[in-house]
């Protein structure tokens, strides 16, 4: 891992833990944006995909 001596020695807070995800969250959903634009008809059959899947899931 790319991690520094500094890191290693403190564990991680609660908030940069939540920092470090909510970045990597907007990075993936930057990326599904981009694969969208780039493949729409790809997109669209997933959407479709994910739209039936959820309707026949059962809670």
């Amino acid at each position: 891992m790319e991690t520094g001596a500094a890191e290693d020695a403190a564990p991680e807070t609660d908030a940069e833990r939540r920092r470090r995800r909510a970045r990597f969250l907007r990075e993936l959903a930057e990326a599904r944006a981009l694969r969208a634009r780039v493949q729409p008809r790809r997109a669209k059959a997933a959407r479709l995909r994910h739209t039936m899947r959820m309707r026949t899931f059962r809670w």
